[in-house]
This record gives structure tokens, sequence and C-alpha cells, in this order.
């Protein structure tokens, strides 16, 4: 029997109508996989919880997962992610579901242990949170092998993994998804990028003339920064790395500190997966250009200051869905996306399901990929082999209808020998 908790069920036939628009633009998830997935079923018998934003792109991963044989358990990975349509609808094809949108923090935390009381084998990250309660409160489903391995979806996952990896408190076969290059140029540039997008939504604004600043140029950054561009923004980078500094610069940029650009921002856009990209601080406030647009696509609500911002604030006032006006005590008004959590998400429907069929159809590969090399896989940081991720590009472009060339025996031999020279 279905297990879940979710907002309105009601809601089924809308989101089976949003699963039915993003299941034409998957057709490696949907299709491919799906189909060979539903014939061979390499995920019989195994339990898979995933901690993700519950989309309409999560759905279609879900029921892949499920067309495999496993049995699936999802939770939001962020409280205003979920989209409550698609959860009902999710019920309705028996997954089991604890997300809905709006959760508080206890709420969260609760959804996340109701999937690990299911006693998963794979657990699939964005964020880190779910696999991090599972070290800290479920520690026996690691100790006796219930959990296989593990998926890591996002930057700020991997960052955390990393961090316990390199502590020696990692104790589970961790797969950095986020890392391979399906994910992370596609999904994190293409789609983070057209996220400035959840601006417009947002506040309704021109982003021709204005300064835009863009916290980071990382995968998610860059992509960002490109779009703003290409919108006739005038985009200023901030940095902390210098390579990444100078690729930006190169690229055409301008790259000052953060501090030296909150006088002229008219929007900052934020995805460092770091905390107080703007200090928080009465001076750092004070500084913020009055009627600026501050917008997180990082995953934590951590980057733009927004707990220190609420508390200094004189008035807050939503303006219209997920925008709020904040006065400040010397009179000026800055706007607030979706509480400074994911504004592309929140605002608008997050990242495009022909991006997110590539990440998806990687958690898919990786989930059978786990079951068949459960007995040699050791605790820690493994990537993603190369052959799968090669394999789910090679499937994308078949399905675009694309061709590529292939090396000759003669050609193979010569970018992997030695001999050959001048």
């Amino acid at each position: 029997m279905v297990k879940y908790k979710i907002a309105d069920e009601s809601l089924a036939e809308k989101g089976l109508e949003s699963l039915y628009i993003a299941e034409n633009k998957m057709p490696v998830t949907v299709k491919v996989i799906r189909e060979r997935f539903a014939k061979e079923k390499p995920l019989q018998g195994i339990k898979i919880a995933g901690c993700l934003h519950v989309t309409k792109e999560t759905a279609n991963l879900a029921r892949t997962l499920k067309a495999g044989g496993a049995e699936v358990y999802l939770c939001g990975s962020n409280p205003l992610s979920t989209q409550d349509d698609v959860t009902a609808a999710l019920v309705k094809e028996d997954i089991n579901v604890f997300a809905w949108h709006g959760n508080t923090d206890e709420e969260f935390y609760w959804c996340i242990r109701q999937c690990l009381k299911e006693k998963p084998n794979i657990l699939i990250d964005d964020g880190a949170d779910m696999i991090v309660t599972a070290h800290k409160e479920f520690p026996e489903l690691i100790e006796d092998g219930t959990i296989i391995a593990c998926q890591e979806e996002t930057t700020t996952g991997v960052k955390r993994f990393k961090a316990m990896d390199k502590q020696g408190i990692l104790k589970v076969p961790l797969y950095p998804v986020n890392d391979a290059r399906c994910k992370n140029q596609f999904d994190n540039e293409l789609g983070t990028g057209q996220g400035v997008v959840a601006a417009i939504y947002g506040m309704h604004v021109l982003f021709a003339g204005k300064n835009v600043i863009i916290a980071g140029y990382g995968h998610c950054s860059s992509g960002m920064a490109l779009r703003a561009r290409g919108l006739g923004a005038n985009v200023i980078i901030t940095e902390v790395d210098p390579i990444k500094a100078l690729q930006a610069k190169f690229a055409g940029y301008q790259v000052m500190p953060i501090a030296d650009t909150l006088s002229v921002a008219d929007i900052i856009l934020t995805a460092t997966g770091c905390k107080h990209v703007i200090a928080p601080t009465k001076g750092m406030f004070d500084k913020l250009k009055d009627g600026v647009i501050l917008g997180n696509l990082g995953h934590f609500d951590i980057e733009i200051p927004t707990k220190e911002i609420y508390e200094h604030a004189k008035e807050i006032k939503p303006i219209r869905k997920d925008v709020e006006e904040i006065t400040f005590p010397n009179g000026k008004k800055v706007y607030l996306l979706a509480k400074g959590r994911l504004a592309n998400l929140v605002l608008s429907e997050g990242h495009p399901a022909e991006v997110m069929d590539m990440s998806f159809g990687l958690q898919s590969l990786m989930s059978e990929y786990i079951v068949k090399n459960k007995d040699s896989l050791k605790p820690g940081i493994i990537n993603v082999p190369t052959e799968i991720d090669d394999q789910v590009g090679f499937l994308k472009l078949q399905s675009m209808g694309v061709k590529i060339d292939t090396l000759t025996e003669e050609q193979y031999n010569y970018i992997h020998g030695y001999e050959e020279g001048t």
C-alpha cells in the first residue's frame, strides 16, 4: 500500500498533465531507459529513497526507477520547491511521497525520516540532508549494509560530502552525479542560467540596461551571467577564486568585490554554495541600492543572509507570490525573491525538462550500476564511470537526431599511445 503525506490528493489530474508535458521532453529517461528497465527489471527488490526537488521532471525519474522494479520513496529537498500537483499524481501511481509546498524545517526532516524508516538500499540526495541524516540518526542502515550506495545531485551536497570524506566520516559509497559532464555542463550551466528568468517572473523587470551582479563564476553562475548579458544587462562578477575570476574577466565581464557592487546593483543573484555572500551587517545593508532585487539560486537560504535581513527590516510586506518588499530603517526598500531560497524553482518550475533528462538519465543508470556492482563498492567518494556519462550523452544526441564521428582504430591507438611523435 502506498505511503504518503501530501498537500492535496485532488490535484492528481493536473499533476498528470504536468508529468505528460515533461515526459515529452525527456526521451532518454522516459523512453530509452524506462522501456529497457520495464523489460529487464534491474532494480527488482531494491528500495530507493530520493530527497529531491519534487517537480514534474523528478516524477519522471521516479516512474523510471519504479518501472525498473524499485520501490520508490520521495521527499522534498527544499521546503518551497515541491509541486503539490505532482505529488498527488505520484501517489495515484503508487509512488510513496512525503512532501508538500511550504513545509517547516521540522516537517522537512520528518519527511526525510519517514523515507529512511523504510530501510532504503540506495539514497539519491540533492543537498546532502538525507544522507547526513542517515549517518546521524540511522547508522544501523549503514553498518548492516542496508544502504548499498548513494548519489548526490547538486554542488552544495558534493561539497558537504567532500568535507565528510576528508574527515573520514563518510561511511557509504557516494557517487557525485553532479560532477559528471552530462550533469554539470547542462543542468547546472544551462538550467541555472535560464533561472535568471525567475527574477523576471518575480518582479516583471527589464534586464536590459540593469546592473546585474552574479556572485560566483562556477558552472551555475557562469550560465546565469551569460543569460543576463544576453538579455542586455551590464553584468558584474564577484569571486573568491582567482582562476574563476580570471575566466570571468577574460569572458568580458567586470570583476570586483561584492561590497563594491552594492551601491550600483539593480539585481543581485547568488549561486556559490557558500554562506553570507553579502555580509550580514548593518553597514552592508545600508550600502544596498534602493529597490535592489535579491535572488538566490544556490541550494540553501543563507547565501543571501535572509535571517539577518528579516531581523534588520523595519517592515516586511508580501507584494506578490513569493516576493517580499523589505523596508530598512533608513527607508530603503529591497525586494527578496523566494525567501532567499531557490528562486528558479520557487518562482518558476525549475530547470527545463530537456536538461533534467540527462541528469535523471544518469541517476537511473547509476542506480542500475550500483545494484550490479554492490559487492565491490567501498565507502568514500567514487566518480561516475565515464562510460555511463558518455552513454547518456550518446543517447541524448540520438534522441535529437544528431550523429557524430567515431575514432578509427589508428586514431584510437594514436591518442592512447606514446611512441608516435615528431
